[in-house]
């Protein structure tokens, strides 16, 4: 058995400091796209005692980062192509997340990867001073880096939800 190195690396071509943290948020998604390989179509619209499905949860995760990215780092509007990835809220007007459905994983990792690609691309020129500096928002003042720390702490929390999804799902399967 090879010895693991577990080791946090920064990004190429961003500042270290923040290219460590956009790498810790790149491996929070790495370890959901590894569970979700080969992923069973059926199992990604499905519930489990009312919970949300795992599309759901992955369409909630793209959306909020976007939404962290353009309103609070940006503090601007989404860019057409991202928000045309987005064709409803993610939430009913009871503040549930709404059952996204009929998509496949595929277009589920394109929604994914697309908005990664933004933000990435957005963070790259950034330097130390911009990412401590707080954007000052109507609700509260935020800086980017604290979005990083809340994206990583956001998407690792769904992880797990989607981890405990799929989990009960292939358990009911095995019954059946």
């Amino acid at each position: 058995m090879s010895k693991k190195s577990l080791q946090i690396a920064a990004l190429p071509g961003y500042e270290p400091e923040i290219g460590r943290w956009l790498w810790c948020l790149g491996d929070v998604r790495r370890t959901i796209l590894e569970k979700l390989n080969g992923l069973e179509p059926d199992l990604l619209d499905q519930k489990v005692e009312g919970k949300h499905s795992i599309g759901s949860l992955l369409y909630h995760i793209a959306l909020i980062e976007a939404d962290w990215l353009y309103v609070e780092v940006l503090e601007t509007d989404f860019e057409p192509e991202i928000r045309s990835l987005f064709p409803q809220d993610d939430r009913s007007e009871d503040g549930a997340l709404v059952h996204v459905a009929g998509q496949t994983l595929e277009q589920h990792l394109h929604r994914l990867q697309a908005v990664r690609d933004r933000l990435l691309f957005h963070f790259k020129g950034m330097d130390l001073t911009d990412w401590r500096t707080p954007r000052q928002l109507e609700a509260y003042d935020v800086t980017p880096e604290w979005v990083i720390y809340h994206l990583v702490e956001h998407e690792a929390h769904h992880r797990g939800q989607i981890f405990e999804l799929l989990r009960n799902l292939r358990e009911q399967r095995e019954k059946a």
